[in-house]
């Protein structure tokens, strides 16, 4: 079995409310010098040899992502 990441996030140009009010509560808290936050997903999967990175790439594409406003980054990770 090996392990898979798939990270979601949002595209540069599309607006992310979540990691603005992210930046705003890290002011309020007293954290100083973070100009920009952008939060996206990250899906770990357990892979059998069987799967190939087409699949892959079709399973973060077609199913993960929405391809419009988010961009997606596949990785295996080594045991």
């Amino acid at each position: 079995m090996a392990r898979v990441v798939v990270d979601v996030m949002p595209k540069a140009e599309i607006l992310d409310p979540q990691g603005q009010a992210i930046v705003g509560a890290l002011g309020r808290l007293g954290f100083s010098g973070i100009a920009d936050v952008r939060q996206g997903k990250r899906f770990e999967l357990e892979v059998d040899d069987s799967v190939d990175d087409v699949a892959l790439e079709r399973i973060a594409e077609e199913l993960l992502t929405n391809t419009v406003i988010e961009n997606f980054s596949v990785t295996r990770v080594e045991a």
